[in-house]
This record gives C-alpha cells, sequence and structure tokens, in this order.
C-alpha cells in the first residue's frame, strides 16, 4: 500500500544540484556558467577557483554538490564526470530605493537567480584520443 517511488527527473548516468537565492542577476550569473559548460569537472572546478567574479564560489559549491550526488546517491564514477548542462533562472526581485533631487525617487531592484547544473557520466573511448 506504499506510494510509488517517484520517476528520477534525470537520466540514469546524470546527477543534478540546484542552488537557489543567489544574489546577483541572471545576467552576471550566466557570464559563469557559461564558462563551465561541457567542460570535464576538474577543469571545472579549477577555473571557478581562479576566476575573479564574486559569485564564482557559489557556482563551484553548486558544481561540488552535484559531483557529490552524483558520486553518493547514483554510484557515478568522478573522474569521468562533464558539466552536461548548467542553466540559470529568475528569482525575486527586491525593490528598494533612494531619494533623488527635487522630491524624485531613484528605484532599485535587487535581482536573485537560480543555478541548475547537471552533471553527465562519460566515458572516454582509448582509440579517439590521437
Amino acid at each position: 500500500m506504499s506510494k510509488d517511488k517517484n520517476p528520477r527527473r534525470v537520466a540514469e548516468n546524470e546527477a543534478m544540484a540546484k542552488a537557489r537565492m543567489l544574489r546577483t542577476s541572471p545576467q552576471k550569473l550566466n557570464l559563469v556558467a557559461q564558462m563551465i559548460r561541457g567542460k570535464k569537472v576538474e577543469k571545472a572546478l579549477a577555473d571557478l577557483t581562479f576566476s575573479k567574479k564574486r559569485i564564482a564560489a557559489d557556482v563551484k559549491k553548486c558544481l561540488q554538490s552535484a559531483i557529490a550526488n552524483a558520486e553518493n546517491n547514483h554510484n557515478l564514477d568522478v573522474d569521468d564526470l562533464v558539466v552536461a548542462e548548467a542553466y540559470v533562472g529568475k528569482n525575486l526581485t527586491l525593490k528598494r530605493g533612494r531619494p533623488r533631487a527635487r522630491g524624485r525617487f531613484g528605484k532599485i531592484i535587487k535581482p536573485f537567480s537560480e543555478l541548475t547544473i547537471t552533471v553527465r557520466q562519460v566515458e572516454d573511448i582509448v582509440g579517439e584520443q590521437a
């Protein structure tokens, strides 16, 4: 009489992690996400470690979470992981303001974003390397 198990949202050779409420605009976050798409996870972690962007630390934390999910929850080999997807979405926006000259009000918006990273296990074929 128990419920059926929920189907996986990703394939058998994939793992996913989400970071929500990241305090940056989606446009700025997408610049960092674009930097790691399609790379092996070791190279992506190295790029994020030495990036000058402030949000790169949060992206690195999300990528490490996806790697840990792949290893612990789905029994995937960490050495064969590649960043399959890294996409950005909007989250809430705080509306703030600042008094300006002549009784006017300057609108300040403080956007939040969310990041989804999917890692996939790919096996290297020895014959391809030449």
